[in-house]
């Protein structure tokens, strides 16, 4: 790994596997599957393969939601893919995510199967799948869309910039996590002044906007991603953020849909199948 300060990009970039850090075994500059291994299939309408990282957590608890709203059509199976070994790489998988990335769905409800990717679009479809969670008013729908989009646009500044730098890039280089703990506090203070007039992230209903900004901004508040960067950040300066992140956070689904695919820590539900698969664990 080349000291920052000295580091001159050469005129074509080549892949060096051996720059890649913690991640360098699943990191790589193509697409497609690396190995042959068929995807399991449950017996749910609905079958969810993803790991328990804030962009699955997403879907795990819009879909424990829905069932606890009363959605008897929203069981599902919840297979883990472990993309720390690759499953992600798979040739099922590839089918139904061209991209690699988890989570993933199939709804097989229908004739034919659908595959939706992407875990702003899964929450969408689910939404529009069950009318639930999703304003239909335009105004309303609308700002519930933009802050949906707002956290895609802006979890890659929080995960993929000031938390790889942060915590995982095998050097400390201080320009990239000055750069990206800017960026955060930005998207901290824009949250925090939302929800100082605004009970939910799109108004006084709790949406599918909130199910996917608090996977991210909530873990990171309560300390439960990239180390100490909680402090580091500062975040306990958000109030309103923080009284949020305490009201979703209390939910029975959220803390079910948040131990769903889970690899680390207890209680941990690697797969779930059946309501009862939570009994002793919340």
């Amino acid at each position: 790994m080349n000291d920052a300060s000295s580091y001159v990009p050469p005129d074509v970039w080549t892949w060096h596997k051996a720059n890649g850090g913690r991640f360098a075994n699943i990191n790589r500059p193509v697409s497609g599957a690396t190995h042959e291994k068929d995807l399991p299939v449950g017996r749910h309408p609905l079958q969810l393969y993803s790991q328990g990282t804030p962009n699955g957590v997403k879907v795990t608890v819009m879909l424990e939601e829905l069932l606890a709203a009363g959605h008897a059509g929203a069981e599902y199976d919840a297979w883990l893919i472990r993309i720390n070994e690759g499953d992600q790489f798979g040739s099922g998988f590839v089918e139904v995510n061209p991209n690699s990335k988890i989570p993933a769905l199939v709804d097989r409800s229908g004739t034919e199967p659908v595959r939706i990717f992407e875990s702003g679009a899964i929450l969408v479809y689910l939404a529009e799948t069950f009318g639930a969670f999703l304003p239909t008013s335009a105004a309303a729908r609308a700002e519930c869309l933009a802050w949906l989009f707002w956290q895609v646009g802006s979890g890659p500044y929080l995960g993929g910039g000031f938390g790889h730098f942060y915590a995982y890039a095998p050097t400390k280089i201080e320009y990239a996590i000055d750069r990206f703990a800017m960026e955060t506090k930005r998207q901290l203070d824009v949250l925090d002044k939302r929800l100082a007039v605004s009970r939910y992230i799109a108004g006084d209903d709790y949406t599918i906007a909130d199910m996917a900004i608090w996977p991210w901004y909530g873990a990171l508040v309560k300390g439960w991603i990239y180390g100490d960067a909680a402090r580091f950040l500062s975040v306990h300066d958000y109030t309103h953020l923080s009284r949020w992140v305490e009201d979703v956070g209390s939910r029975p689904a959220v803390q079910r849909g948040r131990l769903v695919n889970r690899t680390t820590g207890e209680p941990a539900l690697p797969e779930r199948h059946d309501a009862t698969d939570f009994d002793g664990l919340v």
